[in-house]
């Protein structure tokens, strides 16, 4: 019996290029494919759908039918928290698919097979540093394609990357997990998202691209840590101006605080909220590693949160596949 193992790197999702209707491609995903927290799925080859989760199960039943087996048996050795910031859903549906894929011998095209998951509708982040890992700049999509609702799950393609970079090995990512209310998902995050593109103001998305090619990919390109933690800082702040209204302000609570917190400390850059939140990230080096850690609990005591603070590197590669059994 073939046991394939997959194991993917959460992602940070910085924000979007553009959320108004007035400009030519929609969404454009900014984000960075961490190597913690992670999700680990292994599958068996099965007569049918077989998982003690009913997420992987939903999942495991979909990859059965987008690669044409006969069935699996998927396990859940480790798991990503859910609906925080960090990209849970797209890594587990697409870790699903892979181990599936390989259990059955199979090579999976993650990137042809994403939208019968139901995955890379919106962004290309998730699936390019699945992928990839690295820093990752999608091309987002047709506007003509979302005057009004969104295409009909699985019937989108996923949005080209259009710039990857690896990350100095001595950069450090701080990811703050409070103890919070869930970010939006489903059909309450597709409601928001609706309102906000219908809404958004296309001046911003045009501040946004200035950014992004005379700030963010020249320093992602150099290694630039300050300039670089200054762009997705800025990019974060602009994308929260259009979500001020769905969210409640900038940052939604209790990120807004963390963030306001984190930015007093010397040591980090690129302080922001990760999708809709609640985690908050912020940059820094090896060398600072300690102190952004400390200041980071003490962020999350001073406004009386419980939560988990994780330190990082960027993931270098995409997911990893081990096969064991005949």
């Amino acid at each position: 019996m073939t046991t394939a193992t997959v194991t993917a790197g959460a992602r940070l999702h910085v924000g979007f290029q553009n959320l108004s209707l007035a400009r030519r491609r929609l969404y454009g995903g900014i984000g960075v494919g961490l190597e913690e927290p992670r999700v680990t799925v292994a599958a068996e080859p099965a007569s049918g759908v077989e998982s003690d989760d009913p997420l992987v199960r939903e999942y495991a039943a979909r990859a059965v039918d987008v690669l044409d087996v006969s069935g699996v048996a998927v396990t859940l050795e480790e798991r990503l928290p859910r609906h925080v910031g960090l990209g849970s859903g797209t890594q587990l549906a697409l870790s699903v698919l892979a181990a599936t894929a390989h259990a059955h011998g199979l090579e999976p095209d993650i990137r042809e097979q994403a939208p019968a998951m139901g995955r890379g509708g919106r962004s290309g982040v998730g699936v390019g540093t699945f992928e990839d890992g690295g820093f990752v700049v999608d091309a987002g999509h047709p506007t003509n394609r979302f005057t009004t609702e969104p295409p009909a799950e699985g019937d989108w393609m996923v949005p080209p990357v259009v710039a990857r970079h690896e990350i100095p090995d001595e950069w450090r990512f701080l990811v703050v997990v409070p103890e919070a209310e869930p970010g939006r998902n489903g059909d309450d995050e597709d409601a928001s998202m609706r309102s906000v593109v219908e809404r958004a103001d296309p001046a911003v998305a045009d501040e946004i691209a200035s950014v992004v090619t005379r700030k963010l990919l020249p320093a992602a390109a150099e290694g630039r840590l300050e300039t670089f933690g200054e762009a997705i800082a800025e990019i974060g702040r602009k994308n929260g101006a259009w979500y001020a209204d769905a969210q409640g302000g900038v940052f939604r609570p209790p990120a807004g605080a963390l963030v306001e917190a984190l930015e007093a400390c010397p040591v980090c850059t690129g302080v922001g909220q990760s999708s809709w939140g609640p985690v908050v990230y912020g940059v820094t080096d090896r060398t600072h590693a300690d102190e952004a850690e400390s200041a980071a609990r003490d962020a999350l005591a001073d406004n009386g949160l419980e939560g988990r603070v994780i330190l990082t590197e960027a993931a270098s590669s995409g997911a990893r596949v081990s096969i064991d059994g005949d």
